[in-house]
């Protein structure tokens, strides 16, 4: 494919004693497109630092600032590094890990964490300058000027390298651990140093945040030698001996007069000391920083490989490969080289997964709309993977995981999120692993009574009177019952399909006649009042982080059903041009989350994502293809602030990967995908097993938006979606556009 703006750059293979060798599966290198920066800024919380896809690691720099938009540890607007830190989230809107950073210092200086004052006097931070700082895939560069040293950073799946260059040399270099600084709502518990030899340190730290029981082990390797290792309470540590505390830093002093470079390789583990050696033993031999680099770059061009676009815009590649790369942050491994990993029952037993990885970082509300179904076409060797981690979970917790992270259950958000992706990964073929499990895994975690669910089995929907954002959480317990009735009608179990089926109406509960809205209701079945469709406000609202104006669209499992509500397509329509057409001022103190308006559409919040899908599915296409490229070009740009809300561990970037190439799934677990309005001229997806699906497109412009007629595979096709089992078969869909709608086409 002459794709790319004919930029390729050749990629040599490299092999790394331990490592497998990677062969190239591509002349083009896809990660010059990736801009790290995108999603920095504003309140995108987007991870800055070097990882492989899906890697155990992030290791990045961390920041100063501890606020709400430092929730990765890193922002657009900070100029202050405070450690290299080994484990970061991407996205979130709570901060957690920041696990194990390294510094490297000379001089003077004090080891005690961050205080409220940046001030050098108390504390070993550096400034740096935006101009001496490089990301790119596979290495992270930047400029201590407080030290005066370049860091460079790069990664394998399990470990960091850091490579640090003192270009005032020094005999008073050293370099920092500290297990004292987490992020966000990390705090420090338990923390060990263990001073192995002169080239070895090894240890723990143990914390609580967002994840309450969080344990990581680590063990590093440093090609100078080590003179001795001083601690924040002034003592010192000789060989062979440990140091405990519950804020552990301390600092290790080279051996060598007038240091000009140092590389560290720290390797971490779930399980233990002993594991994290052995990660780094397999995927680390020697000290060739570079080597590793492009080891590290090959895989990330293996995987943005997958997909091929062509256009002209260099601005769309740069989104799209920077969206593309963002979905592959996250999850991430969670079991060491040996398939050991720690369970998540608090018992912190260790478990091996032999052939198959465990994972963590789970952000299921947001995944299963978008990311998931990404990862079912082109991930497709990693599906039954995450799905046999739920089912681990599933067993050691009793339930699916809501959002789960290092061994711990958060219970962060609401419904039951886990059950559409296993359920979707199974109807679309997925089944290397205990299909009975996970069919008993999704009955039973929508049949617990946690988490208001047992006021959503009394009355058939939770009341408002008793539960705060009770609308959302019934909608959502609604829309995973009926991925449960999809799985009992495949498995020919007529009784649960009848039971689930029933349950997934509940949203029918809310519907008001005569606001057109889903409203809520309190246990005695009256419609709360006063009712504001616009009001989203935290902590006393009756939608998570949204109003009635998005949440009246949350039915993707049954659009039908609310067609049938308002009466004809054509109500329901009016009232979906109304969502973006409506300027109504929003609370001063509404959900920071309700951003990305278009009207009091919400694009910055995921259970608006696939509300512009909606029309496409009722009979009119040509107007999903007007509003997705709307969305695609005011919500997405180059710059930091190029995402309009939190990343999300890759759903909003997964949003803009399936929405720019054509296509979105709308229904979880339907395994269908609503065709949109696609802004490249040509997609070339790798499907696996040698299988390629591609998307032409004629005669395409910004102009050029709407679908006049298209054909699958050679044969005219009128439907507004596709198969799944279409595009992993390979195939070719060919479109060819207007400047006007087609009102014809895809109409139902």
């Amino acid at each position: 494919m002459n794709n790319i703006l004919n930029l390729t750059v050749a990629i040599a293979t490299v092999a790394i004693t331990g490592c497998s060798q990677l062969t190239p599966t591509t002349s083009t290198d896809y990660t010059q497109y990736v801009d790290q920066y995108i999603g920095t800024g504003e309140h995108g919380h987007v991870f800055m630092g070097v990882s492989t896809p899906f890697g155990a690691v992030q290791l990045g720099p961390s920041n100063y600032s501890q606020a709400w938009d430092w929730c990765s540890g890193y922002h657009w607007t900070d100029s202050a590094i405070v450690g290299f830190s080994m484990t970061h989230l991407s996205g979130t809107g709570i901060g957690d890990l920041g696990d194990v950073a390294l510094m490297p210092v000379t001089g003077d200086i004090i080891l005690s964490a961050r205080g409220e004052d940046r001030d050098y006097s108390t504390n070993f931070y550096s400034q740096f300058n935006r101009n001496k700082e490089k990301p790119e895939l596979g290495r992270y560069s930047v400029h201590l000027d407080r030290y005066d040293v370049d860091v460079e950073l790069t990664s394998t799946a399990r470990t960091g390298m850091h490579r640090y260059n003192f270009n005032t040399p020094s005999n008073s270099a050293a370099i920092v651990f500290d297990l004292a600084n987490g992020l966000g709502w990390d705090a420090a518990t338990e923390g060990l140093i263990k001073f192995e030899n002169d080239s070895t340190i090894s240890g723990y730290r143990f914390s609580k945040g967002w994840a309450n029981d969080q344990r990581l082990f680590f063990y590093a390797q440093l090609s100078k030698p080590i003179a001795s290792i001083s601690t924040s309470e002034g003592s010192f540590i000789n060989v062979g001996e440990e140091y405990r505390t519950e804020r552990n830093i301390v600092k290790a002093n080279l051996k060598d007069g007038n240091v000009k470079q140092v590389i560290v390789k720290m390797a971490i583990s779930p399980v233990s000391i002993e594991n994290a050696k052995q990660n780094m033993q397999s995927e680390v031999v020697g000290w060739d920083f570079d080597e590793i680099v492009n080891q590290n770059k090959l895989e990330w061009n293996n995987e943005l490989s997958k997909i091929e676009v062509e256009t002209k815009n260099l601005d769309d590649l740069k989104i799209f490969y920077t969206a593309l790369y963002h979905t592959m942050i996250a999850p991430s491994i969670f079991n060491d080289i040996n398939g050991d990993y720690r369970y998540a029952d608090k018992t912190f037993n260790i478990k091996a997964q032999n052939d198959k990885r465990n994972y963590t970082t789970l952000s299921l509300w947001d995944t299963y709309r978008a990311a998931q179904p990404l990862m079912t076409i082109i991930h497709p060797e990693k599906v039954n993977e995450i799905v046999q981690t739920m089912l681990n979970i599933y067993t050691e917790q009793g339930f699916l995981p809501i959002w789960h992270l290092h061994g711990n259950e958060t219970g962060c958000m609401v419904g039951n999120p886990a059950i559409p992706v296993v359920v979707d990964a199974y109807l679309k073929g997925f089944r290397d692993y205990d299909i009975n499990l996970a069919y008993e895994a999704v009955k039973v975690s929508a049949l617990q009574d946690h988490r208001d669910m047992d006021w959503y089995k009394k009355l058939g929907y939770i009341p408002c009177d008793t539960i705060v954002e009770s609308v959302s959480k019934t909608l959502e317990y609604a829309m995973a019952d009926g991925c449960v009735a999809l799985m009992a009608q495949e498995m020919d179990n007529a009784e649960d399909y009848q039971l689930f089926s029933t349950r997934s109406q509940s949203y029918r509960h809310y519907f008001d006649p005569t606001t057109k809205f889903l409203r809520p209701k309190t246990a005695d079945g009256k419609w709360k009042s006063p009712f504001d469709p616009a009001r989203a406000v935290p902590g006393i609202n009756d939608y998570t982080e949204g109003n009635a104006w998005q949440y009246t669209f949350m039915v993707p499992h049954d659009i039908q059903g609310l067609v049938d509500l308002f009466g004809s397509n054509e109500m329901l329509i009016s009232k979906l041009d109304s969502l973006f057409t409506t300027e109504t001022k929003l609370d001063k103190d509404a959900a920071i989350d309700v951003s990305g308006l278009i009207g009091l559409y919400a694009h910055g919040n995921e259970p608006s994502h696939h509300i512009a899908y909606i029309y496409g599915a009722i009979g009119q296409q040509w107007k999903t293809a007007e509003m997705v490229r709307r969305i695609l070009k005011e919500m997405y740009t180059t710059e930091p602030d190029g995402l309009c809300g939190n990343e999300d561990t890759g759903q909003m970037s997964a949003w803009y990967v399936l929405s720019s190439m054509g296509i979105y799934q709308m229904h979880p677990g339907a395994g269908e995908f609503i065709i949109g309005s696609p802004i490249f001229d040509n997609v070339k997806i790798n499907t696996g097993n040698n299988k390629f699906f591609q998307i032409k497109v004629n005669d395409n412009s910004i102009a050029n938006k709407y679908i006049q007629k298209a054909s699958l595979n050679g044969k005219e096709y009128t439907k507004s979606s596709i198969k799944h089992s279409d595009i992993v078969a390979g195939g070719i869909l060919e479109l060819w556009m207007g400047n006007t709608p087609n009102e014809n086409f895809g109409k139902q």
